[in-house]
């Protein structure tokens, strides 16, 4: 009975109803400070960033209040001018919001490089199969050496030099392949300079 007569009293009446105030109030401050805080019902449209360079990049963003990251580069893509935007995370056209972090994918400055295995000694169709394999061209014109074997590699060359094993150059390079011509008495040797 004196529980009854407690909650009906005005004493716990009045507190309850400062209790509801102050907790509406709370709730309303607080939801003004998220709106604020989150830019609810902000939207800024990404723009196109594509093969825009870095300090292209940064202005576009700066003047939109927003941020970016390089996280990757790609393979090496001709289409797309050196260290420029190939790929975007939001992509062009999404909506965020002030301040947010747009994730940037560039273009490397050439493609990367790679080795030369040793071929000598094999069929001209073998190593063609395995040079395109591994990302090189191969060009029509072969250099042809006295040899007793036909068509079978006795060299390659990049821009006229010789190369050698383990050497390094751009992958999607033009190879001419230096092939023995079937004619000669015996192998072919290479001279000392030449030698892999």
């Amino acid at each position: 009975m004196q529980f009854f007569q407690f909650i009906t009293s005005k004493v716990f009446l009045k507190q309850l109803a400062i209790a509801v105030v102050v907790l509406g109030v709370f709730i309303f401050i607080t939801f003004k400070w998220l709106t604020i805080t989150t830019n609810h019902n902000q939207k800024i449209q990404v723009p196109n960033l594509a093969k825009k360079q870095l300090d292209e990049v940064d202005k576009i963003l700066g003047e939109l209040s927003l941020k970016w990251i390089v996280i990757d580069s790609a393979s090496y893509n001709p289409n797309y001018p050196k260290k420029s935007v190939i790929s975007q995370t939001p992509e062009e056209g999404d909506f965020v919001k002030e301040y947010r972090k747009i994730y940037l994918t560039l273009n490397p400055s050439g493609y990367k490089k790679i080795k030369i295995p040793n071929l000598l000694g094999k069929t001209k169709r073998q190593v063609t199969s395995q040079l395109k394999a591994i990302g090189f061209r191969i060009s029509d014109k072969n250099s042809y050496v006295s040899d007793i074997a036909k068509d079978v590699v006795r060299g390659l060359k990049y821009k006229g030099k010789r190369l050698k094993v383990g050497d390094e150059i751009p992958k999607k390079s033009l190879i001419t392949l230096v092939l023995g011509d079937g004619r000669g008495r015996s192998r072919y040797i290479q001279p000392s300079s030449d030698k892999n």
